[in-house]
């Protein structure tokens, strides 16, 4: 084994050590990633073998890899090399060194350590927040000792492996519970974030209309990325990589209605200076896509019907009227049926744009999603702002999954963009809940009022279900998650993230 360096190589080595555990990270699969690290470790430690075993704190499986056994060893390995010192580690939570298992009173008369006939031992347990595996190796040549260097990398890299062998774990999981994976397969969408059952309901839906020249009605809640879903039905089309122009409905002035849609001849109009090109000749060949078209005026729904129904259109000013080739897609957060009924909007309008309706589900369906959707769009806000690729802390990301985002991907997307700016300029190492939830209060909640914020009674609301469905099952968490209707994954998150503790009534 080598011989103790100065601190400054210790650093070195540690340094080193951890970049490259980084990059070995970088994949979905926890198996290599674990076999490379051991094999790393047992090289820094001029160890003979090693033994790595790791288990999913969400009732996932155990992953175990074994360096320097022969191939009939392995399964051995696996399942009796020297439980008693791997155990005790466990239970002391720390680093145990001995110079000679076979000579150590703790250990000689273990079946394990007497059948391998192990000398020098080094066992350090990787913890986060509790135990989450156990880091072995072994020398088998002669007795000696690990130096303090050689300990203080073990430790180093148990220390890091945690939130590695965690964040590989939630990879893992993500990966095995992809609703969305086979529409990878088989759809452009390269840039949609997400994995959940509701997720690929829309997909399907998506695979369905694309390929049709039809008009296509998106419904939904506000801020639940309809636009982002229209795009994809035309990438997925035969109109892709042809025109996508957007109008939004909201703003469309009623005395502008023609020029903006058709366009205008110059001299057509008072401001018509020179011509000016409509969005229909715009979107020739692709497709149109009217946002919020339940804010349509009476006067712009019957000039979008008479162009639907034609298929064509005169631009003010002009003396014929234009052929257009344009696929119409609708996107509105308000309810066209009922609108329909009040008559406020008309109903052979409303026929005409709903051919297939796909309706963009709120963020309170797709729970799954929202932790994949803060680190992407932490992300994206980042690399826009050019501000430090910073992580999102394990309690932001839980505190994220627990909070009702009533305005959905929107909001997030804004409060996370927030949060990176703040983050960054404290110089912090991590995007904290401290940063995301800084300035979130709400909008009915007058400035300077006392009391509790809208969000915070809401998060005290929750708290007390989930407090009181624990109690109720003797705080079984697999009967609880049955009973709230929730996976056990999102359950643990909300217990960690409301600070919930049996037989405590924090809030």
């Amino acid at each position: 084994m080598p011989t103790d360096e100065s601190d400054l190589e210790r650093l070195r080595l540690e340094r080193d050590l951890y970049k490259d555990l980084l990059e070995l990270s970088d994949r979905d699969d926890p198996g290599p990633f674990l076999e490379a690290a051991l094999g790393l470790l047992v090289r820094l430690l001029g160890a003979d073998q090693g033994y790595l075993e790791v288990f999913d704190s969400n009732d996932g499986p155990s992953w175990s890899r074994a360096a320097g056994f022969s191939p009939d060893e392995v399964e051995r390995v696996r399942t009796i090399v020297s439980r008693g010192i791997i155990a005790e580690a466990l239970a002391q939570g720390d680093v145990i060194v001995c110079p000679s298992a076979l000579l150590d009173p703790r250990f000689k008369d273990r079946p394990s350590v007497q059948a391998s006939k192990i000398e020098a031992v080094l066992c350090t347990p990787i913890i986060r927040q509790a135990p989450v595996g156990v880091l072995y190796v072994q020398c088998q040549r002669t007795a000696g000792t690990f130096t303090e260097t050689e300990v203080g990398l073990a430790r180093t890299m148990a220390r890091h492996l945690g939130p590695l062998v965690e964040s590989l774990f939630l990879r893992s999981r993500r990966k095995e519970n992809d609703h969305v994976a086979p529409y990878r397969a088989r759809l452009r969408i390269e840039d949609l974030v997400g994995r959940s059952a509701a997720l690929a309901a829309v997909l399907r839906e998506v695979e369905v209309a694309a390929p049709l020249d039809v008009a296509v009605l998106i419904t939904g809640e506000t801020g639940t990325g309809k636009t982002q879903l229209a795009h994809l039905i035309h990438e997925n089309g035969p109109r892709q990589g042809r025109p996508f122009v957007e109008l939004n409905c909201a703003t469309l002035q009623d005395t502008l209605v023609e020029s903006e849609l058709f366009g205008a001849m110059q001299g057509a109009h008072s401001t018509a200076t020179k011509r000016r090109e409509g969005r229909v000749s715009a979107a020739q060949g692709g497709t149109f896509f009217f946002d919020e078209i339940g804010e349509l005026s009476a006067a712009a729904q019957s000039k979008l019907l008479q162009f639907l129904e034609a298929k064509e259109y005169t631009p003010l000013g002009a003396s014929a009227a234009r052929s257009a080739n344009v696929r119409i897609i609708a996107a509105t957060n308000v309810d066209l049926e009922q609108a329909v009924r009040e008559r406020r909007f008309r109903q052979d309008l409303f026929f005409r744009l709903r051919v297939l309706s796909i309706r963009m589900p709120s963020l309170a369906e797709r729970r799954e999603d929202v932790v994949l959707l803060a680190e992407s769009l932490c992300a994206n806000a980042q690399r826009s702002h050019k501000l430090p690729a910073l992580p999102l802390s394990p309690g932001a990301l839980r505190a994220i999954d627990a909070f009702e985002w009533r305005g959905n991907v929107r909001e997030l997307a804004n409060v996370l963009q927030t949060a990176a700016i703040y983050a960054a300029a404290e110089g912090a190492s991590a995007v904290e809940a401290s940063h995301v939830f800084r300035d979130v209060r709400d909008s009915n909640v007058p400035a300077g009022a006392a009391g509790p914020t809208f969000r915070e009674q809401t998060r005290q609301f929750q708290v007390g279900i989930v407090r009181r469905a624990l109690e109720a099952s003797d705080w079984n968490v697999t009967a609880t998650a049955r009973s709230l209707d929730l996976t056990r994954a999102h359950l643990h998150n909300l217990i960690n993230a409301f600070g919930l503790r049996r037989g405590s009534h924090s809030s």
